[in-house]
């Protein structure tokens, strides 16, 4: 018998536009933006189990592989993802995404409560803005938040 590496290292990752500003992305614009997400994730053989493409942030959840380190996801996705956006004419101006982000550990009994999460984004969102969100994840997983001078 051959010996195997095997890995399973759920992640919720999560990033946010240039400044936080809401972006002019239709809810249209908004699902033909996730579906590129899963299509690119699929392409560079990321398993990405779900994203909801808010108009000021992303949720994601994926399993990351062995050949790819947490620093090249993020540029993989954000990258390419906000060329894709400036190519297909979705906004009147530039698109970007702001710098950092944030990746957090999901235990794979606790995935379908993490999908379901992500999956009900808009009804969280009516309640809680990104930035309240994002400070409580920090502070749920014993992150200090950088604050600038």
């Amino acid at each position: 018998m051959s010996p195997h590496s095997y890995t399973r290292v759920w992640l919720h990752l999560i990033w946010g536009t240039l400044n936080r500003e809401k972006s002019l992305l239709s809810r249209e614009a908004r699902k033909r933006l996730s579906r590129y997400l899963y299509d690119y994730a699929a392409e560079k053989e990321i398993y990405m189990k779900i994203n909801y493409v808010n108009p000021d942030h992303v949720h994601a959840l994926i399993d990351l592989p062995t050949s790819y380190s947490m620093e090249n996801i993020f540029q993989l996705l954000k990258g390419s993802s906000s060329t894709w956006v400036n190519r297909s004419d979705l906004l009147p101006g530039k698109f970007s995404w702001g710098r950092g982000y944030g990746a957090f550990s999901a235990s794979h009994s606790n995935i379908s409560e993490v999908a379901a999460y992500i999956a009900n984004q808009e009804e969280h969102h009516r309640k809680k803005s990104f930035t309240e969100e994002y400070e409580q994840f920090l502070k749920a997983h014993g992150v200090a938040a950088y604050k600038p001078d």
